[in-house]
């Protein structure tokens, strides 16, 4: 499967929603945009990985490199990581978790929640 990734605004956030799977081949499509919205001027980015099905290594790694960049700037990284796919959530939440890296993130349940700043985050 490919990946996509769409990109709009919300209450002055950038919101880029990705779906699909982020492996090797399909990260570096993710990576560009990020950097993308960061050379834009974009320092509060909500990344929705609510479409994602599958994140190997690779996928991981730009969404720390992501998180790297943003924080360089002072800008803010949200992200999306729904409770669905079973006990554990997502399958992005279980790689995250299993590489002991999800704590890394702010995480939130949905967009509306990401945007606002008097939401809460999930804790890891």
């Amino acid at each position: 499967m490919t990946l996509r990734v769409t990109e709009g605004e919300q209450r002055g956030w950038a919101v880029v929603r990705v779906s699909g799977d982020m492996d090797l081949v399909t990260s570096p499509v993710l990576r560009r945009r990020m950097h993308s919205a960061v050379a834009d001027g974009r320092r509060d980015v909500v990344l929705d990985l609510s479409g994602v099905l599958f994140c190997d290594s690779s996928g991981v790694g730009v969404l720390i490199g992501g998180r790297r960049l943003i924080r360089s700037c002072q800008g803010r990284l949200r992200v999306i990581l729904p409770a669905q796919g079973g006990a554990d959530g997502s399958h992005v939440n279980r790689v995250l978790g299993a590489l002991g890296v999800r704590r890394l993130f702010d995480v939130y349940p949905d967009v509306a929640a990401a945007v606002d700043d008097g939401s809460r985050e999930i804790p890891a």
